[in-house]
């Protein structure tokens, strides 16, 4: 067996799918970014949107405030931070899932942390010629309420021809099986797509469309990806991966972000379209 320590790092992610760069944002940015996703939360007016993100109904609960924010920033609550009468069950700063999904755009602090140089040096190294940002996402996974994220391929929901599109999930926390961490199954970016999500833009509705019976084959053929803070993960879109509910009493920050080529088109059929606000190439 080959040892991945001799490997290059575009020899390891066309043999897994994915690659780890352990340590590789330092602490001091890291608190930067937490910042700022905490003054995004403390100016959010939950009276005047309370959309939750879930993965539960297979994405079909998509409304008008999700597909607006590919062209802007905004917050996502958890499936339990609300009671049945839509008040807070936890602090705001407790009842978040996510925030999305143009915050380098739009954010100063996210748009410097996106330029650091060692993404688009990664990028190249793994095959990338002009690698172009087009979606960031923060990612809470709140103690106690961080919702399951179901096995998917991100190419369900964001591709391109080409490459296609390539994941950037940065641990801002330590992340553990206690508290949520990713779940990769090694090699599986070669398997086929099982799903895509098709939208309606007339009724601005969409829904999960099966491609393939191929199974997920779940924890058991999956590895859990555990890294300290700074870490960062880089994975295909054809990557099946995983996080669980976290049940435990620390949070899992994550930062991710999704890249495709230039020379690639972004095809009209994903639901994140940005006509007015243009890539910017890491």
């Amino acid at each position: 067996m080959t040892d991945t320590a001799t490997m290059s790092l575009a020899e390891e992610f066309a043999r897994n799918g994915y690659i780890v760069l352990s340590d590789t944002i330092d602490n001091a940015a890291l608190c930067r970014l937490r910042a700022a996703a905490e003054a995004i939360v403390d100016d959010f007016d939950i009276a005047a949107n309370q959309t939750v993100f879930t993965t539960d109904d297979r994405d079909a609960g998509r409304d008008d405030y999700f597909f607006d924010s590919a062209e802007a920033v905004h917050c996502f609550l958890e499936a339990g931070a609300l009671d049945a009468a839509g008040e807070l069950t936890r602090e705001k700063s407790l009842a978040i899932n996510k925030i999305g999904h143009a915050m380098h755009d739009f954010d100063p602090v996210f748009a410097e942390f996106c330029r650091q140089p060692v993404f688009g040096q990664v990028l190249r190294e793994i095959g990338y010629s002009n690698p172009l940002l087009y979606q960031s996402m923060y990612i809470f996974k709140q103690p106690g309420i961080g919702g399951e994220v179901r096995w998917h391929q991100d190419a369900s929901y964001l591709m391109a021809d080409g490459r296609g599109v390539t994941g950037i999930w940065v641990a801002l926390e330590d992340a553990s099986q206690e508290n949520g961490c990713l779940w990769v199954q090694p090699g599986q970016h070669r398997s086929p797509l099982r799903e895509r999500y098709l939208v309606d833009w007339k009724t601005r509705r969409g829904a999960l469309e099966t491609l393939s019976d191929e199974p997920w084959r779940g924890e058991d053929f999956g590895i859990p990806v555990e890294v300290s803070a700074g870490s960062v993960i880089i994975f295909s879109d054809r990557m099946p991966h995983y996080s669980s509910t976290n049940t435990s009493a620390r949070s899992r920050h994550a930062f991710t972000l999704h890249v495709a080529d230039r020379d690639d088109d972004w095809l009209t059929e994903n639901w994140l379209q940005r006509p007015n606000l243009p890539p910017f190439e890491l």
